[in-house]
C-alpha cells in the first residue's frame, strides 16, 4: 500500500532528477564532472501549463518522445525572440507553445534546434537542487539578459 501511493506522489507530484548533462551548466552541475546536480521536478506546479520566463523545466523531447530533456523558458506564446542558429533569425512563439535553450549554448540540443515546443509536451517544473548538500537551495526563475524575448511593439 504505502509503495503504491509513493509511485502515485513519484508520478503526479515531485520526483527527483539527475542531471548528468551540461547543457544548463554553470545553472545545474557547475563544478567538478564526478558530482551531477539532482533536482526535484514539480509536477503539480505546470498542471495548467503556467510557467514563467527563466524557469527551468523538464518535458519531453519534440525528437524522441522517449527521451526526457531539461531546459530554461526563454519565451511565452506571442513573444518575439531572436534565434541562435535556428532556420529564422526570428521567431514568434505561436499560441500553446515556449521557447526552451539550455545555458550553455553550442552545448544543448533545444529550440534553435527544432523550434517553438507545445505546451503540451511540459513534464515538471525543476523546484530545488536536491544533491549534492553544498547546493541545496530553491531555483529562482533566471532569465540570461542577452536572451530577453523581444515583443512586436519594439520593432
Amino acid at each position: 500500500m504505502l509503495i503504491s501511493h509513493f509511485h502515485s506522489v513519484e508520478n503526479h507530484l515531485v520526483e527527483p532528477f539527475f542531471c548528468s548533462v551540461t547543457s544548463l551548466w554553470p545553472s545545474l552541475n557547475p563544478g567538478e564532472r564526478q558530482v551531477s546536480d539532482v533536482v526535484l521536478l514539480n509536477h503539480w506546479s505546470i498542471r495548467n501549463y503556467e510557467v514563467q520566463r527563466g524557469d527551468i523545466v523538464s518535458l519531453v523531447s519534440p525528437k524522441n518522445p522517449e527521451q526526457k530533456i531539461i531546459k530554461r523558458v526563454i519565451a511565452l506564446e506571442g513573444d518575439i525572440v531572436k534565434t541562435i542558429g535556428y532556420k529564422n533569425k526570428y521567431v514568434k512563439i505561436p499560441d500553446g507553445h515556449i521557447w526552451v535553450e539550455g545555458d550553455h549554448h553550442g552545448h544543448s540540443f533545444d529550440s534553435n534546434a527544432f523550434g517553438p515546443v507545445s505546451l503540451g509536451l511540459l513534464h515538471a517544473r525543476a523546484t530545488h537542487i536536491l544533491w549534492p548538500p553544498r547546493r541545496w537551495q530553491k531555483l529562482q526563475p533566471m532569465l540570461p539578459p542577452e536572451r530577453t524575448p523581444l515583443h512586436s511593439d519594439q520593432e
